[in-house]
């Protein structure tokens, strides 16, 4: 996948890859980021950092995901994108993309034609909609099919 620093225009490959226990620590002594992800740890937590191992320290931005056999589903708990790449003064760009792009990609490879959901903050809903693809239903957000199709071709 690919990220495109904003200051100096150069896209750079990423990758995403499950966290480890050294990087919530990490992650908690951080300022970029605003969530307590030691919450999260019932769920499986991955990090998308840049692929050049000099910066591969890194963390640009995280998911939360959870595998819904029962529902053919994965469901989205948590993204967040490290506070210097939000915005209008952000740095690096289509962190959020990726992320999302990376767990219906997921959701197709567990065989749920792409069956991804979340319950996104009031404020995000149009943002997932128009942006990303998603549609919606009640509070719940959903994408699938040609729409998550999309979306991994777009990031991923």
């Amino acid at each position: 996948m690919r990220l495109v620093n904003l200051k100096t225009q150069e896209e750079f490959d990423a990758d995403i890859i499950a966290i480890e226990e050294k990087d919530l620590k990490k992650i908690q002594q951080s300022d970029q980021f605003i969530f307590d992800w030691q919450v999260e740890k019932e769920h499986s937590i991955f990090k998308i950092t840049p692929t050049e191992q000099e910066e591969k320290d890194q963390i640009l931005g995280l998911i939360s995901l959870s595998n819904i056999p029962d529902e053919l589903r994965i469901h989205i708990h948590l993204v967040e994108v490290a506070k210097n790449n939000i915005g209008k003064d952000k740095i690096i760009d289509r962190v959020a993309g990726c992320l999302l792009a990376f767990a219906t990609k997921l959701a197709f490879e567990k065989g749920y034609l792409g069956f991804t959901s979340l319950v996104p903050k009031t404020e995000l809903i149009e943002l997932y909609v128009t942006k990303y693809g998603f549609s919606q239903y009640g509070r719940q957000l959903a994408i699938e099919r040609q729409a998550a199709i999309n979306l991994i071709q777009k990031y991923l």
